[in-house]
């Protein structure tokens, strides 16, 4: 099997991918993600009808530091030319290391315009995407598909020889279809039958909630990387674990409840500094709250108020108050003596130094 189409630093035997979500995979998560250990990270799906108008919300998904390559912007839509043109001009006015063409969102608005896994209902007009942004790019062209429409329309292999006859030159496959949504069970053995189908890397994706799980689905499928999604929610050391299990090391555990709080600070540190509206900005990291207090003890109250936070001080407050109700000392205090280290200090503030900081005292305190 070839190599990526793109150049990953060190080479991993086995990539790790941050998938492409729409509201979660914004850059400072993509930077966090990147120092736990993810070797390819994908922006937001980004409307091909967006970028060609112009649209200022849709551009302002296109923004990413130097730091996160290799990354790919993913564009969306079921018009051949304009996804021909927005991938012109992401090449040109952004100059990511590769255009991923998004053939998997399941989402209703999406699909009713025939974009995302809407387009697997036929595969003539993948094709014809697949060519037209090709043709469009001098940047290597990459397809994230479903395994199908509906269960009628199920044939991963059939989708993944169409996206590879049209120029694509690497596939991720999330073995479920369209109607499926993200009910049930990711059939990974679909994942294999592509890898022995085609001959470009084949990227596994669905289901990989713990290191464990990176490992397996290396093992069964044979995929050349893998691309984890939902298990990244509020828990960007799974990248961490995924490496160690894919390297055959031992799997760090869950970090501890205090780290846990000053990673979450340090992604809501670097949102806000990301974003132009601060309190909008806090309202949207809500639901990473969510993510990162989901399982910790009395998380359900705490949750409650986390939802109505309104501001940086307020989630420091009350993330450092649960942890003096839990015996863990000094509380507020303990979050607040991390804003010091790499704390962000304006939109385009880099996550480097606070990631490094952040990894190195995850590591710690998940090795134990």
């Amino acid at each position: 099997m070839n190599g990526l189409p793109f150049e990953v630093p060190g080479a991993p035997e086995t990539p790790l991918f941050l998938a492409p979500q729409a509201g979660v995979s914004e850059s400072p998560f993509r930077r966090l993600c990147r120092h736990f250990g993810a070797d390819v990270v994908l922006t937001e799906f980004v409307s091909a009808e967006g970028i060609v108008r112009g649209n200022e919300r849709t551009t302002a998904y296109l923004r990413f530091h130097d730091d996160e390559r290799p990354l790919g912007v993913q564009i969306f839509g079921a018009d051949p030319v304009a996804m021909g043109e927005a991938a012109a001009l992401v090449t040109e006015t952004c100059e990511p290391d590769f255009v991923d063409i998004n053939f998997g969102c399941p989402v209703k608005k999406v699909v009713k315009r025939n974009g995302g896994s809407g387009c697997l209902r036929d595969l003539g007009l993948v094709a014809r995407i697949v060519r037209s942004v090709d043709e469009a790019t001098r940047l290597p062209v990459t397809a994230k598909i479903r395994s199908g429409f509906d269960e009628a329309s199920r044939d991963p292999v059939a989708i993944a020889r169409v996206c590879q006859d049209a120029g694509a030159r690497m596939v991720t496959l999330h073995p479920r279809t369209r109607a499926d949504m993200y009910s049930g069970t990711a059939r990974w053995e679909e994942i294999a039958a592509v890898v022995k189908a085609v001959g470009i890397p084949v990227i596994g994706n669905g289901d990989v909630r713990t290191g464990q799980d990176a490992r397996r689905m290396k093992d069964e499928t044979g995929c050349f990387g893998i691309m984890i999604a939902r298990g990244s929610h509020g828990a960007p050391w799974l990248f961490r674990q995924s490496r160690a299990a894919l390297d055959g090391r031992h799997i760090p555990g869950e970090p501890d409840l205090a780290t846990r709080f000053r990673i979450c600070v340090r992604h809501a540190e670097n949102a806000v500094a990301f974003e132009d509206d601060p309190d909008k900005a806090v309202r949207e990291f809500r639901k990473h709250l969510g993510w990162y207090t989901k399982g910790v003890p009395e998380g359900r109250r705490l949750r409650q108020r986390l939802f109505r936070v309104e501001g940086l001080g307020e989630v420091r407050s009350v993330l450092g108050e649960h942890l003096r109700r839990q015996g863990v000392f000094p509380g507020v205090d303990e979050l607040y003596r991390y804003r010091g280290i790499g704390a962000p200090n304006g939109p385009n503030r880099d996550l480097a130094a606070a990631g490094s900081s952040v990894s190195q005292e995850s590591a710690l305190a998940t090795d134990r």
